[in-house]
């Protein structure tokens, strides 16, 4: 067959080509693609897939987002099905109002994005000295984050456009001020009752297992008395706080970085300005312009002769309604707040008090007078030191901790069956830890409250030959490689072992039975006897607003019964915490609450009101645009 082949090796690829290519006719490529990856769909909106490796890929930069901003948050949280779920939700979320503005066609013009770029303050302290933008550093902050200019701009541009899909309805969500107070004050109703607790613990001295219930209890529920398999390990961490150990800024780069930075940090100008507006609406005939302007000249004499009174004049003739009732006053601002034509008037002022010529903009004609002046002094090298000690070491440090990456990487690899040579080339310390599970443990920090890293430690692999791991990144500039020193498998603790727990559960479960049949029995009893003849404690008031002072299911129980068919018993299974009866008395009204209160719950119920439209907007976008998720949410996230 082989040599066949070899010999007739024309024929075969003809053969294979008429095979082949009409595949590739009928399907294209692109057909292949969708058939490779068409198992991997979690999620369809708009007939578009969200496949697993995208929902992966987000909820790992979701987690690092999170854990760059709470490093202290139990990773174990980020990285459970609840967690992943919500991400997918988020991502279907994305699409939907996606699908939303393609269809509704929703554009957001440059003069909206760039309002939104001057609101954000970490762009706003990239600016130089004299307004503009310093557009080399705004790159190397988006270049961090793995973006550009142009992706982030238009992520943003995509972000306000899908706020526009909701908007309209959260903004506009309005709950009438009756049938709000009536539910309101639903909520809030009060009702007396009588509660009779069958706990437990008053249950235990009755309970008298054998042996053999002891012993059936275990068998049957061998998963509860396990020991969990656990590993003596040790590992290394490479992050900045390390890397930073070994750096020594010297005196020359420092002096460098300042001549280079010195004008940023000595701080942003910022002026103080009142002025006096003449307004000219746009596309005025050239005759209004002209009389504006004369009204402004005549005012500009004005405020020359006497400059004390501008703040008077302004009161009276300036047509901007912001600043005139403050007498012109604008406050502080900086390069890039103002129009243009005022903001270069406005820095031109040498002294503070000097009153500038006519400044014509778009608005009309400006009268500008200067008030105040701070910032812009520039600092001495002195003083900015410990500044730019931080600074420089930071970036140095940046810049090796990317160098070392790669070589503690290779490291762990190259010598997989020991941490200590990559621990001394790159000068960091080799972490021991005992008892160590496949969760994380309660309180666990760092590389060891990582789930990751701990199902890492716990692969086949570095189980059985006690490998190093892979490099792991486990944080922002953080990472890890482990190996397991020691194993012990997991296993079923002996029956001697684990004897008094045994007991205590049976115990706990058989005394929750008795409680539960005496107070379903003592209910029956008491519905049929006269309706005073029950031996109930004292009546107490039941409320929302008490919350801890009764069991959650015990207050729904109250204040669902009729209050038509008052009074009225109530069975209140508590699970492991027994059983309740309630006997419902009446219901009480509640008291008129202050003014101030009751102008806050209804904003608050109309704030409910809006996000329950938005809500049920947002479920017919998903009905209409033929959302699918095909996995399945998880039990507790479901409840």
């Amino acid at each position: 067959m082989f040599d066949f082949v070899r010999k007739h090796n024309k024929i075969m690829q003809w053969v294979l080509f008429l095979l082949i290519f009409p595949s590739f006719v009928l399907f294209g490529l692109e057909g292949y693609n969708r058939y490779r990856e068409r198992g991997e769909a979690v999620a369809k909106v708009d007939g578009r897939e969200i496949t697993q490796a995208e929902w992966d890929n987000a909820h790992k930069t979701e987690v690092d987002r999170i854990r760059q901003q709470m490093p202290t948050l139990d990773a174990k949280m980020l990285d459970s099905p609840e967690a992943r779920y919500g991400t997918l939700e988020r991502m279907v979320r994305e699409r939907v109002l996606q699908a939303a503005v393609e269809h509704g066609h929703l554009t957001v013009s440059d003069q909206r994005l760039a309002r939104e770029l001057q609101r954000n303050e970490l762009i706003a302290q990239l600016r130089k000295p004299d307004g503009s933008l310093d557009v080399e550093r705004y790159r190397l902050l988006l270049s961090a984050q793995g973006l550009t200019p142009e992706m982030y701009e238009n992520s943003l541009r995509g972000e306000l456009a899908t706020r526009q899909v909701l908007g309209a309805v959260t903004d506009t969500g309005y709950a009438p001020a009756t049938p709000a107070g009536i539910a309101v004050n639903s909520f809030f109703e009060k009702r007396e009752a009588q509660i009779a607790r069958f706990a437990p613990a008053d249950y235990q001295a009755k309970v008298e297992p054998t042996d053999a219930e002891l012993d059936a209890f275990y068998k049957a529920n061998a998963r509860l008395f396990q020991a969990p398999e656990q590993a003596n390990i040790e590992w290394v961490l490479l992050d900045l706080p390390a890397v930073s150990k070994s750096i020594a800024v010297n005196e020359a780069d420092l002096k460098t970085y300042y001549e280079q930075n010195a004008l940023r940090l000595g701080g942003q100008e910022e002026r103080r300005a009142s002025h006096i507006l003449v307004t000219v609406p746009k596309g005025a005939p050239q005759a209004d312009k002209d009389k504006a302007r004369a009204k402004a000249e005549e005012l500009l004499a004005q405020v020359k002769k006497n400059p004390d009174s501008f703040a008077e004049v302004a009161k009276k003739n300036s047509q901007d309604p912001g600043s005139a009732a403050q007498g012109g006053d604008l406050d502080f601002f900086g390069r890039g707040a103002m129009t243009k034509p005022f903001e270069d008037a406005a820095f031109a002022l040498k002294q503070k008090g000097e009153i500038s010529p006519l400044v014509e903009s778009e608005f009309g004609y400006h009268i500008i007078k200067l008030t105040d002046i701070k910032g812009g002094k520039p600092k001495s090298f002195e003083e900015l030191r410990p500044q730019l000690e931080t600074e420089l070491k930071k970036m140095q440090a940046q810049k090796k901790y990317a160098e070392s990456a790669e070589a503690f990487s290779n490291g762990v690899y190259e010598q997989s069956d020991s941490l200590k040579p990559v621990a001394d080339k790159l000068k960091l310390e080799v972490h021991t830890q005992a008892g160590v599970m496949r969760e994380p443990a309660a309180g666990a920090a760092g590389p060891l409250a990582n789930p990751k890293f701990l199902a890492a430690l716990f692969a086949p692999d570095a189980v059985e030959r006690k490998r190093n791991t892979e490099a792991l990144e486990v944080g922002a500039n953080q990472m890890v490689s482990g190996r397991i020193t020691q194993y012990t498998p997991a296993r079923t603790r002996p029956f001697a072992e684990v004897k008094a727990q045994v007991r205590e559960q049976v115990v706990a479960q058989k005394a929750a039975e008795l409680a539960r049949k005496d107070g379903q029995d003592k209910l029956a009893a008491w519905k049929k006897a006269a309706p005073d003849s029950a031996a109930l404690p004292a009546a107490v008031a039941i409320t929302r607003q008490d919350a801890a002072k009764q069991p959650r299911k015990v207050i729904e129980a109250a204040l669902r019964a009729d209050a038509a068919a008052l009074p009225a018993w109530v069975g209140v299974d508590l699970g492991n915490e027994g059983f309740a009866v309630v006997k419902v008395i009446k219901v009480l009204p509640r008291d008129t609450p202050p003014a101030e209160q009751a102008k806050q719950e209804l904003a608050q119920y109309s704030r409910a009101w809006a996000n329950a439209e938005t809500m049920a907007y947002y479920e017919s976008l998903k009905a209409r645009y033929k959302t699918q998720i095909s996995v399945a949410k998880p039990k507790e996230a479901a409840q």
